[in-house]
């Protein structure tokens, strides 16, 4: 059975410094990962491999120390340009915050211009297991927004029966996640949220040792889970280089992955003079993207460089389908994603609500990238 400490032994742990203390163990233990003999020992490796460590520390002391009090939740970007693991979708904004199943409460806004917008509750948190099971969800499409864009929506366990928007929880739940899919920065506008906790005063509760103690262990095994799970998963893709199977669902939802996204993780290797060439027949469905990652599943800076694509940037063949050249240089090619100087790394598709419950596998071929610039000559 697990041992569940007390309030009264976390505070004693916080007070004698035992707290801190495995809060650095754990972190040091974490090091051992990107060291391990089976990820790639490379210089540039190595250097991605600590820096996701400390993004993911940066991350975790927000999430389970700075805005961890569910009575005073507050809606923030958690994964973003700076904070990746899990290969983060580039075209989407995350907005996460603590909740209770214990309490209730409202978020409200206005719709904006995203392709996509939805709501979910999990159990439990990025810091406390190896699974995010989902306790809730709920797409701004079947929701009823006003004609000027305004809306509220509660979450709750119970359904307020009111006919108002509502998200469930469970007594367990403790996280909310919002997502919003955005094709076109240019044009799409982001929503503008507003979670609050119905009833009391939405102040934050004073320090609480236990609860900080209790932070510090969540936010250091977030940092050794995360780096521990998906190091598991690149493992796993090495097993088909250069190819793009489907991806395990259950695998996926277990960890926090949308039900309705159909997801191919793989790996990717190029040497120099060479290039990937990816071809698709996307199947019928809302949206979709493609993007390139590195060993530790983060993906490439989609800040600067072109390191993913969509069913709004692409440019479709004559007969529907997608041909994505992923190379060093550029061929010439409307479709190139940049490998932003990495010979290998993670990659993925995923396909958004697809009306075919199993699409069919893109086909990938690796091709002396001088063919290409002479094809577009």
């Amino acid at each position: 059975m697990f041992f569940q400490p007390t309030p009264e032994q976390l505070q004693e742990k916080l007070v004698s410094g035992k707290a801190w203390e495995e809060f650095c163990d754990v972190l040091k233990a974490a090091g051992e990962i990107v060291l391990d003999d089976d990820n790639p020992s490379d210089p540039q490796t190595r250097a991605e491999g600590f820096r996701y460590l400390t993004r993911l520390i940066r991350g975790g002391l927000e999430a389970f120390v700075e805005y961890a009090d569910p009575k005073a939740p507050v809606l923030r970007r958690m994964v973003h340009e700076t904070v990746k693991m899990g290969s983060d979708n580039p075209d989407n904004h995350y907005l996460n915050a603590a909740i209770s199943g214990q309490h209730t409460y409202r978020l409200h806004g206005h719709r904006g211009s995203a392709h996509w917008l939805e709501f979910a509750t999990q159990k439990g948190s990025y810091g406390e297991s190896r699974g995010l099971p989902p306790t809730g969800h709920l797409d701004a499409g079947d929701m009823h927004i006003e004609p000027d864009g305004s809306f509220e929506l509660i979450i709750s366990c119970d359904d307020p029966g009111d006919g108002r928007n509502w998200l469930p929880m469970e007594p367990d739940s403790g996280m909310l996640i919002v997502r919003q899919s955005v094709l076109d920065r240019s044009t799409e506008q982001l929503a503008d949220l507003h979670l609050e906790r119905i009833g009391g005063d939405g102040l934050p509760s004073p320090i609480d040792p236990a609860e900080l103690a209790k932070g510090l262990q969540k936010a250091s095994t977030l940092v050794a889970g995360a780096a521990s799970i998906f190091v598991e998963w690149v493992d796993d893709m090495q097993a088909h280089v250069n190819q793009l199977p489907r991806f395990d669902q259950a695998t996926s939802d277990a960890m926090g992955g949308v039900p309705h996204i159909t997801y191919h993780h793989s790996y990717w290797r190029l040497g120099d003079g060479e290039a990937l060439v990816i071809t698709a027949m996307p199947p019928a469905c809302d949206h979709w993207n493609f993007q390139l990652d590195n060993h530790w599943m983060e993906s490439l800076d989609y800040r600067y460089f072109r390191i993913h694509i969509n069913s709004k940037t692409a440019v479709t063949e004559p007969d529907g389908s997608i041909r994505i050249i992923v190379a060093h240089e550029d061929p010439g090619h409307p479709n190139w994603i940049q490998t932003v100087g990495h010979h290998f790394g993670a990659m993925s598709f995923r396909w958004v609500r697809s009306e075919d419950p199993d699409p069919v596998e893109p086909t990938c071929e690796v091709v002396p990238f001088a063919s290409l610039v002479q094809q577009s000559a």
